[in-house]
């Protein structure tokens, strides 16, 4: 995983931020995605958990602006 994937997927988590995950087939997700491997993530919501896996992601988009930026 890189370097800024890994600083981003860290920051959400660990803030608890709400995601939208676009996967490549058009499906819409939503939640907090509680883990995060080099392969997948859990997506968490209304008490569910999703496996998703990363190959399927098109897009994360963070429902608040995320800053992992380099001081």
């Amino acid at each position: 995983m890189n370097k800024v994937q890994s600083d981003f997927l860290n920051d959400i988590k660990e803030n608890k931020v709400a995601v939208t995950v676009f996967l490549i087939n058009g499906v819409k997700l939503q939640g907090i995605i509680t883990q995060q491997d080099e392969e997948s993530l859990l997506l968490r919501r209304d008490g569910h958990t999703q496996l998703v896996y990363k190959h399927a992601v098109s897009t994360i988009m963070p429902s608040v602006a995320v800053d992992i930026a380099e001081e």
